[in-house]
């Protein structure tokens, strides 16, 4: 006979009913009782029973997808494309936003009948795919991947921060600085080693007086390129983690007066379509969202229905130089 909530209840020193409510995100349960609630289910190994029952039958037909900031214009191009196919597959798409406690995210998975989880925004540090993988229920890394080994589909980091250096560095540019992403992500940090590689291929080095680091977001970009605007001598150019922190830094140029391209030159990364709007027309890299996300869609429910049993699988797309407006070469003088 399996583990229980009622053993679980037991090691929590709770009712049976309040582990249901604590597992499930109830309210009226306290933090701390919840805490109490969550450490025994994971020192137990319990699965909820709901949960359970799709993971023995696989009939839900439902798959969460974790995101943790849907405010982020790169997500919902990544999302949208996830859900056709997931529904074309037969599947629906369940929606967690869950900004901060992974201990919730993982409770909140295990317990809506879902039969395998598409991971958006995983740390490098994160606990959650082990836990995942602990548990038996099948995940897809989509955009970025952590430690715990699973397919995945993602774009070549290195190589499509390798084609914005050379660019750069055709250009003539060797005042370069690098706005990026977190480095506990694994888009952050291979973006950061790929661009500094290339650059360090062809003599031009990198200080980390001219580096920022941020979340992947607006603000990210506006207050990093606001402070290396304020050291002299500025730089001539900047590489943005993505198109988000890009969009950010055109802005600060905007306000501090800095005309790009003449005067500094702009690139990010993933090419989302607002990048292409005329009032900001941002040279990027590109690469295919929306074959990204339905790959990872494919590869979830082939490892769900067990077509799938082998190691896992890892899905890389090529990225490509896209040209448009807000790069130049450097100033004369």
């Amino acid at each position: 006979m399996g583990i229980t909530s009622r053993d679980v209840a037991r090691l929590a020193g709770v009712s049976q009913p309040t582990v249901s409510r604590a597992l499930r995100g109830d309210t009226r349960v306290s933090a701390e009782t919840r805490r109490r609630v969550q450490e025994a289910a994971r020192a137990l190994g319990y699965v909820p029973s709901e949960a359970g029952r799709s993971l023995s039958t696989r009939s839900a037909k439902r798959v969460g997808v974790l995101v943790t900031d849907l405010t982020n214009p790169f997500y919902p191009h990544l999302v949208a494309p996830l859900h056709d196919e997931l529904e074309r597959l037969g599947y629906r798409m369940m929606l967690f936003a869950e900004r901060s406690d992974e201990a919730i995210a993982s409770e909140r998975l295990l317990d809506r009948s879902i039969d395998g989880v598409v991971l958006t925004t995983t740390g490098l540090g994160s606990g959650l795919p082990a836990e995942l993988h602990r548990r038996g229920l099948p995940f897809v890394y989509l955009n970025r991947e952590g430690t715990t080994p699973a397919d995945a589909a993602v774009v070549d980091n290195r190589l499509g921060a390798e084609l914005a250096a050379r660019e750069l560095v055709t250009l003539g540019h060797e005042r370069v600085a690098g706005i990026f992403g977190p480095e506990e992500t694994s888009t952050g940090r291979e973006r950061e080693y790929g661009f500094r590689l290339a650059l360090a291929e062809a003599g031009i080095g990198l200080p980390e007086a001219r580096v920022r680091r941020g979340p992947f977001e607006f603000e990210t970009g506006h207050a990093a390129l606001a402070s290396l605007l304020a050291a002299e001598p500025r730089p001539t150019a900047v590489f943005c983690g993505n198109d988000v922190i890009a969009i950010g830094a055109l802005d600060a140029a905007l306000r501090a007066g800095i005309r790009v391209p003449d005067e500094l030159t702009v690139i990010g990364f993933d090419d989302i379509p607002m990048s292409a709007w005329e009032s900001f027309r941002l040279t990027t890299v590109r690469h295919d969202l929306n074959e990204m996300a339905a790959t990872a869609a494919r590869l979830l429910v082939r490892r769900i229905t067990g077509e799938a049993a082998g190691d896992p699988e890892r899905v890389v797309f090529a990225p490509t130089f896209v040209a448009r407006r807000t790069h130049a070469r450097p100033p004369a003088g």
